[in-house]
């Protein structure tokens, strides 16, 4: 019991500084290049390189785990390969040197998650119910990043977030160094090609879903924090309302098991996608009423804390195995890698051409047909 909660806090720990630097990197990197003077197009382009890599990065990594059997050593290289070229952000601030510092820097760093879900995962064992309490340790670390780096930022210059930055890719580097071994229980799709999972109606409806979902998100993580502050809110403000939504979705994590259990993970996807529809459509047209940016930001906890769980718990039951990392890997790369780079991609040209209010109007459409699609294929019971 005592090793068994050490590996816990370890894992937390990974977790932790993980999301820290989404929390860093998120709400507050766009006001960064902004106040380099990139205009809103090439913030676009820069802040969609994390979701490009996230698209390529997870399926070699996730296959080179699962080839090799050392999916622990694969965490840690990566780890290691972020913080070194992470540096070179303290080099550069051209637009050509920036695009490739992070595309360097997001080929690592966005490996290692699905390869931690997928240990975290295998950890747990039948006790799977209980990923979200582990996962919302990385909730927590995104909740002291926004807000720390939020108060800060009214009274210190915004190009100190590099240097926060650093300091949690050291945090990465240190957990990755911590986190258990875990041995892949054999199972009968093993000698399947993994093609066989993916081609199944099923999984291809949820990964469609998810990809919709994706890009949904896309112009809220690209320009939630510029139109914020364009609207007059402090940046402390903006990360009180980053954070709002992160600790409902902590309640949701520890909720999941007894959400799970009496709804099934299916329910709780509809619930989250309808749930998209409504936040996105408060975003784009409540931003002057406080009362109803609070209740986006709490909505948060069903699109993102419900979903995310729902959906990686989904794909634990499909990929089964020696498919475990891969599966996490396609999952990771087709949601939130292909559909994260096209909603950030896109998002710079409508925000440009028609506003804001068009642009999450548009994010509530693409939720709206992942929410279709999901009633239309995913039959389960």
């Amino acid at each position: 019991m005592h090793t068994q909660k050490n590996y816990h806090l370890r894992i937390a720990g990974f977790y932790f500084f993980y999301y820290a630097f989404i929390g860093m990197f998120a709400p507050y990197w766009s006001l960064y290049l902004k106040s380099i003077y990139f205009s809103a197009v090439e913030i676009a382009i820069l802040m969609s390189v994390q979701p490009v890599m996230r698209m390529i990065a997870p399926n070699i990594w996730g296959w080179l785990a699962d080839r090799t059997g050392k999916r622990l050593l694969v965490i840690q290289i990566a780890a290691a390969l972020s913080a070194l070229f992470y540096l070179g952000v303290f080099a550069t601030t051209s637009f050509w040197g920036l695009l490739l510092v992070l595309g360097l820097m997001s080929f690592f760093w966005s490996a290692s998650i699905p390869l931690v879900e997928a240990t975290t995962l295998t950890y747990l064992g039948k006790r799977s119910a209980r990923y979200g309490r582990i996962r919302s340790w990385g909730s927590v670390g995104f909740i002291v990043a926004v807000v720390g780096l939020g108060f800060a930022f009214d009274y210190i210059a915004i190009d100190w977030l590099l240097w926060a930055g650093l300091f949690i890719m050291s945090g990465i580097l240190f957990f990755s160094r911590l986190i258990p071994h875990t041995e892949v229980v054999a199972h009968h799709t093993d000698h399947h090609p993994i093609r066989k999972i993916l081609l199944q109606p099923r999984v291809l409806a949820l990964f469609g879903a998810c990809f919709l979902m994706s890009v949904a998100h896309g112009p809220y993580y690209t320009f939630f924090s510029i139109y914020l502050v364009e609207h007059g809110y402090a940046k402390s403000a903006v990360g009180g309302l980053w954070a709002l939504g992160v600790i409902c979705e902590i309640g949701v994590f520890f909720l999941m098991p007894w959400l799970a259990q009496r709804y099934g993970l299916p329910r709780i996807l509809l619930v989250s996608f309808a749930c998209a529809v409504l936040r996105f459509l408060l975003i784009g047209w409540g931003v002057d009423f406080l009362g109803l940016l609070l209740i986006a930001q709490m909505l948060h906890a069903v699109t993102f804390g419900a979903y995310h769980a729902a959906s990686v718990g989904l794909v634990h039951e499909f990929f089964q195995g020696r498919h475990q990392s891969k599966g996490q890997a396609l999952f990771g790369s087709l949601s939130y890698g292909a559909g994260g780079m096209l909603g950030g991609l896109a998002s710079g040209p409508i925000w440009q051409h028609y506003g804001a209010s068009v642009l999450y109007s548009c994010s509530a459409g693409m939720a709206l047909l992942g929410l279709l699609l999901m009633v239309w294929k995913l039959r389960m019971k």
